[in-house]
C-alpha cells in the first residue's frame, strides 16, 4: 500500500509588511500599510493595521484621516525590494526540500513525503525557523495529504485558528479532525470557490467545506464541471492536484498608469520604450521569443472634463525574435500610428504575444537578407548591456547603469512612490549602512 502524500503550503505573513520590517526593526508590532501604484489604493496592511478596521484595496485618502490618527506607517510599493526577497525565501525553500512549486510572490507548495524526516511538523518548525533567521520573514505553514486541504490547514495556521496552530504550523492529516475543521470552513475559504460558486452551492443546500465534502461528486460535476468535482475529492484527501513546474508566460504585459499628466508624444515614447525593455527582461529570462507585439495609450477614464481617447495596435513578427532593439523600433511605429495630439494621457503599456521556448523550430522568413553575423553581434552587445546591468543594478535615479537613450534621464511621467523604503537589496546607493 502505497503511503499518502504529504503537502505544506507555507505563506510569508503580510509579506509586504515584513519585507519593509526586515530592514526597519523599529517597526515590529507598529501598524502598516502599503500602497498601490501611484500611491492609490492600500494593497497590503500588517495585523495591527488590520486591526484598526483599515480595509484592504480601499482608496488612500480615505483613511488618511485615521491612518494620521493612529500613527500608520505608510510606504509606497517598493517591487523592487518584494520580489528580491521572495527569490531569497524561494532559494532558501528549495535548499531545504526538494520538491517546491512556487504559488506566488509569498507562497509556496512543498512535497514532505519524500523527504527522510521522522517528522513533518518538526519539520515545518525548522523552515518557520530557518526563514525568520536567515531573511527576518515570518511564515505559516499548512500540512495535509492533499494541496486543498494544505490551504485550509495554512488559513488556520496563519491566525491560529480554534487554538490547532500556536505555533503558525496547523496538521490537518487526521481525518476526525478533518471532520471537526471543515465543518466551521466556508465556502469562499476553499482553495478555488470564488462567490459565484458558493452561491450556486447554495442553492442546493450545500454551505460550508464539510457539506461539499460528503456531496455526491457526479452530482457536484454537473453544477460546476469537472473543477468541482476535483475540490471533493481533494477535500476527501484523495489528492488529484501534484506539484507543478514553473511553466513560461505565454504573453508578457508591462503597463502602468503615470504619476502625472501626459501631453507630449516624447513622453510617451520614454514610457513606451521603458515598458519594453522591462518585458523583454522577463522575456529573456525564461529563455522565450516573441511572436507578437501590442501597445496601446489611453487617457483617465475617470476625469469627465478631459476628452476620451483609447486605442492600441497589435503586430506580428514575421520572424519570432527576442531581439531588443527591433522590437522596441517596432513598439515606437506602433506608438507613431495610435498617438493623437491634444488628449492628457494617463497610461500606456505593451504586451510581448505568442512566447515560444528560443529554439524551437520556426518559421523563418523566405525574404531575410540580413546578416547573420549582425544577428549574433547584437545578441553580444544585449547580453553585455544586460550583464553589466545585473552588476552594477539602477542608480539614483532608478534608471538602469547602461540604456537606451530613448528611455529618458528624469522620466517625468513615471508613477508616484513618495512614501517608497530603499531598495536595500538590488541598488548599491541604498544599502544600509551602519553608524
Amino acid at each position: 500500500m502505497s503511503k499518502l502524500p504529504i503537502f505544506a503550503l507555507i505563506d510569508c505573513n503580510n509579506f509586504y509588511a515584513s519585507c519593509e520590517r526586515v530592514f526597519q526593526p523599529k517597526l515590529a508590532q507598529k501598524p502598516i500599510v502599503v500602497l498601490s501604484n501611484n500611491d492609490g489604493c492600500i494593497i497590503a496592511r500588517s495585523n495591527e493595521a488590520k486591526a484598526l478596521g483599515i480595509p484592504m484595496g480601499a482608496p488612500f485618502f480615505k483613511y488618511r484621516n485615521l491612518i494620521e490618527k493612529s500613527q500608520v506607517k505608510v510606504f509606497s510599493s517598493n517591487y523592487s525590494l518584494y520580489g528580491d526577497i521572495s527569490n531569497r525565501v524561494m532559494k532558501s525553500l528549495q535548499m531545504m526540500v526538494p520538491d517546491v512549486e512556487i504559488y506566488s510572490i509569498d507562497e509556496a507548495f512543498l512535497r514532505l513525503d519524500n523527504i527522510a524526516y521522522d517528522n513533518p511538523i518538526d519539520l515545518c518548525f525548522d523552515i518557520r525557523h530557518k526563514i525568520q533567521k536567515w531573511l527576518g520573514i515570518p511564515t505559516s505553514i499548512g500540512i495535509a495529504p492533499t494541496k486543498t486541504l494544505a490551504k485550509i490547514a495554512n488559513h488556520i495556521a496563519k491566525k491560529n485558528l480554534y487554538d490547532l496552530a500556536p505555533n503558525n504550523v496547523c496538521d490537518l492529516r487526521d481525518v476526525g479532525l478533518q471532520n471537526k475543521i471543515l465543518a466551521k470552513i466556508a465556502l469562499t475559504e476553499i482553495w478555488g470557490v470564488a462567490k459565484g460558486i458558493a452561491s450556486r452551492l447554495s442553492a442546493v443546500g450545500i454551505n460550508n467545506a464539510l457539506e461539499l465534502r460528503d456531496s455526491d461528486p457526479k452530482h457536484i460535476r454537473k453544477i460546476l464541471g469537472v473543477v468541482g468535482e476535483r475540490i471533493v475529492y481533494e477535500l476527501r484527501g484523495v489528492s488529484c492536484l501534484s506539484l507543478e513546474e514553473i511553466k513560461n508566460r505565454k504573453n508578457i504585459l508591462s503597463s502602468k498608469s503615470f504619476g502625472k499628466n501626459v501631453y507630449d508624444k516624447s513622453e510617451l515614447q520614454e514610457a513606451i520604450a521603458n515598458y519594453i525593455m522591462r518585458a523583454c527582461e522577463k522575456m529573456r529570462k525564461q529563455d522565450s521569443i516573441a511572436n507578437g507585439l501590442y501597445v496601446y495609450v489611453r487617457t483617465s477614464p475617470f476625469v469627465a472634463k478631459h476628452l476620451q481617447y483609447c486605442r492600441g495596435e497589435s503586430i506580428g513578427f514575421v520572424v519570432s525574435t527576442d531581439n531588443v532593439s527591433e522590437i522596441l523600433k517596432m513598439a515606437l511605429k506602433i506608438l507613431d500610428k495610435i498617438y493623437v495630439n491634444g488628449f492628457v494621457y494617463k497610461k500606456a503599456g505593451v504586451a510581448l504575444l505568442d512566447l515560444q521556448k528560443k529554439g524551437q523550430e520556426m518559421q523563418s522568413d523566405l525574404f531575410d537578407n540580413s546578416d547573420i553575423n549582425q544577428q549574433k553581434r547584437m545578441e553580444l552587445r544585449q547580453q553585455t548591456v544586460e550583464k553589466i546591468n545585473q552588476i552594477f543594478g539602477k542608480n539614483n535615479l532608478g534608471n538602469d547603469s547602461v540604456f537606451y537613450a530613448i528611455q529618458g534621464t528624469k522620466r517625468a511621467w513615471a508613477m508616484q512612490n513618495n512614501n517608497r523604503s530603499p531598495r536595500y537589496t538590488t541598488n548599491i546607493s541604498e544599502i544600509v549602512c551602519a553608524k
